[in-house]
């Protein structure tokens, strides 16, 4: 494929190894689709299937051979006449075809078939010749290389070059390897086996102790010439070598690891939200390279540092891997630097102790909810701004009837400006009864858009913080309250939220809700 020594081929199998994961199975459509942002991301080789494995499996693998436009495509077979014509028959069509045929080589793999060392030899030898005289692009891979007695692999990996393999994959099935061993093992075969200085050597690396990707990385040190990975590191058990993590390691320390891909890496981000999408395994958050928090910063420290100069605290640009910006995330640990410079991109340019009074206001929110919204941002501008003024609204008293037979009522005394005032409402449930209630006495036009319960602590007697977003002409205010009781936290959520709308309503020179006449209802 190249001619260049420091040229990493990139094998992706997300397609075959990475649908294994239990519940990641792909539709038809869903393998083309992803199968075009390989091709286009620049990825050498997409192994897009195990064609005998089923009618659907076939039929992807075929219509991924006539469409690709660059990738080589590539299907698996076991070692086996049947399996190799079935994965011919699947790649044919492709601009450029390979087959890749494997069988396992440790003693424990041996045992399955109940193969002897000759006899496993000799199918080697079998199914790989028949391979090439219907392909000249052939890979073979002894599975579980690494827990395959030395001399037995270097026989057969032998064996398969002189059959014909043009590719020799060296696969840490299980994850058992450590990098020294990974780039040992690569040295050695390329050193010791004759013909392997005419091969391409590859690594394919699975997770289970967490070192698949730096011992794919080790196996290039050791004269591996092509990686085989997957998006987001999808795969059977903890899952294999993510192609993000070793296209941005190269391109990262290319001092240390002078080897290039033809990835456009710009096309990461993309391709991760889609794989995760369509196989429905989230990316976790602190994933490497395309985890929610890879560009993220809380900490006020942090921050600061970015703030001055991203390269304090980020050792690649977000627009590298597709990404438009840095994300400074507002929580406990941000510091007044951070809060000042996100409350400038809100429009609020705050002097020095209007600053301060929300940055108090501010940690004490941040105290109380992990994750804070530009909405709570701008209503603590607002508070600050109205120090001297009471919330409009305020719960007194409530008391809520519910039951297996309905309606459910609340009973609730709530002070409108300082003047209490009492109603009895009922509702579909305690919650819709209670925010019946509220309506009844301080009628609005608000449309509540979300309604969220997470459970703070643990047991029967948890906490309960409530979180509500309300909508009135296109201003959004966002309220959250704790307690132990879940009605009476959405409740206080609800009439905060009220109470901010309120406030921007004032703020921005709309019609003042206080201005709604509420029934009297004492």
């Amino acid at each position: 494929m190249t001619n260049d020594k420091n040229r990493v081929v990139i094998f992706d199998t997300t397609l075959r190894d990475g649908e294994q994961s239990p519940g990641a199975t792909m539709s038809h459509d869903e393998k083309l689709e992803i199968a075009s942002l390989l091709d286009e991301m620049g990825v050498d080789i997409i192994e897009a299937g195990f064609p005998i494995a089923s009618e659907g499996d076939f039929a992807a693998v075929s219509e991924i051979a006539k469409n690709a436009r660059n990738s080589v495509i590539c299907g698996l077979s076991r070692a086996n006449f049947k399996d190799i014509d079935r994965c011919w028959e699947a790649v044919r069509h492709a601009k450029q075809p390979r087959i890749h045929t494997f069988i396992g080589t440790s003693p424990l793999h041996r045992a399955i078939p109940n193969l002897t060392q000759d006899e496993m030899a000799e199918r080697i030898h079998d199914t790989v010749s028949h391979a090439r005289n219907l392909c000249d692009n052939v890979q073979w891979s002894p599975m579980d290389a690494t827990r395959t007695e030395w001399e037995y692999l270097a026989r057969v990996v032998e064996i398969a070059i002189r059959a014909g393999a043009t590719t020799l994959n060296i696969p840490d099935t299980v994850g058992y390897t450590a990098p020294n061993e990974s780039a040992d093992l690569i040295r050695r075969l390329i050193a010791e086996v004759p013909g392997a200085d005419e091969v391409v050597f590859s690594t394919h690396c699975h997770n289970d102790l967490g070192m698949a990707t730096a011992n794919s990385l080790a196996a290039v040190e050791g004269g591996a010439r092509q990686i085989e990975c997957t998006i987001n590191g999808l795969g059977e058990r903890a899952g294999n070598t993510a192609l993000e993590e070793v296209v941005m390691a190269m391109k990262v320390r290319h001092d240390i690891m002078p080897f290039t891909t033809g990835i456009d890496a710009t096309k990461l981000m993309n391709i991760s939200r889609r794989v995760a999408t369509v196989s429905g395994f989230a990316v976790q958050f602190n994933k490497a390279i395309v985890g929610k928090n890879a560009f993220a910063h809380e900490s006020g420290i942090h921050q600061d540092g970015m703030l001055k100069n991203a390269e304090t605290f980020e050792i690649m640009r977000p627009e590298d891997v597709g990404l438009s910006e840095t994300n400074i995330v507002m929580g406990k640990h941000s510091g007044r630097a951070a809060l000042r410079s996100k409350l400038k991109d809100l429009g609020h340019d705050l002097a020095d102790n209007q600053l301060n009074d929300v940055f108090v206001r501010f940690k004490s929110l941040a105290d109380r909810k992990k994750e804070i919204f530009d909405d709570d941002l701008i209503a603590l501008v607002a508070d600050s701004a109205a120090t001297d003024q009471d919330d409009h609204l305020h719960l007194q008293a409530m008391t809520v009837i519910c039951g297996t037979e309905g309606p459910q009522k609340a009973t609730m005394t709530l002070s409108v400006g300082g003047i209490e005032k009492s109603v009895e409402a009922t509702g579909d449930g305690p919650v819709d009864a209670a925010f019946n209630a509220v309506k009844a006495i301080f009628p609005h036009q608000t449309m509540l858009q979300l309604y969220q319960v997470h459970a703070v602590t643990e047991g029967t007697d948890a906490q309960a913080t409530v979180s509500v977003r309300m909508e009135e002409e296109g201003r959004i205010a966002t309220g959250q309250s704790a307690d132990t009781d879940t009605v009476v936290a959405s409740t206080k959520a609800y009439i905060n939220a009220l109470n901010r709308l309120i406030l921007r309503r004032e703020k921005t020179g709309g019609h003042d809700l206080r201005e709604v006449s509420y029934k009297d209802v004492s």
